[in-house]
């Protein structure tokens, strides 16, 4: 079955070069397809708005450029949920390459998209019934900049 819901990024320009660089980021990644809109539209007339359909790690996703209506901002992220420190320092530096580095896992790439680059073990720790526990390590995240796996388990373990 086909993927029903696909996020869809809004590039004031660039988002071809945005979708080829997150290919280049992420294992099991391609460029689907590249089009330009037949037909004039709100976003800029015949043939200016770009459309990218590409493949981020077996996901979906769909980019246009089509001007400046709107920018990104926190309030959608796209979040990578690691196993390992050497998966979080990969989409740590490359996705943070020329943009800028947030505190508690975020970042904001040289396009503008937030990402949460985030260690699954995280989350099983937030969910802990053993509240102190998860309350050290939520506390040892509001710390870092790039989360830290060992930091956090020891912060867990107390």
């Amino acid at each position: 079955m086909a993927q029903r819901i696909v996020n869809c990024l809004w590039y004031a320009d660039k988002a071809e070069e945005a979708a080829r660089f997150y290919v280049s980021v992420f294992p099991n990644s391609r460029i689907d397809s590249v089009n330009v809109l037949p037909a004039d539209t709100p976003s800029g007339p015949e043939g200016a708005v770009v459309t990218v359909e590409f493949t981020l790690d077996g996901q979906q996703f769909f980019a246009m450029k089509a001007g400046p209506l709107d920018t990104f901002n926190h309030s959608i992220s796209q979040m990578i949920l690691c196993e390992t420190q050497e998966e979080i320092d990969h989409y740590w530096n490359k996705l943070g390459a020329g943009g800028t580095h947030e505190m508690c896992g975020w970042l904001k790439d040289k396009y503008g998209v937030f990402w949460q680059v985030t260690p699954r073990t995280l989350l099983e720790m937030e969910k802990s019934k053993d509240k102190a526990a998860a309350r050290r390590a939520v506390q040892a995240m509001m710390t870092m900049k790039k989360l830290d796996i060992a930091a956090l388990k020891k912060a867990f373990d107390g």
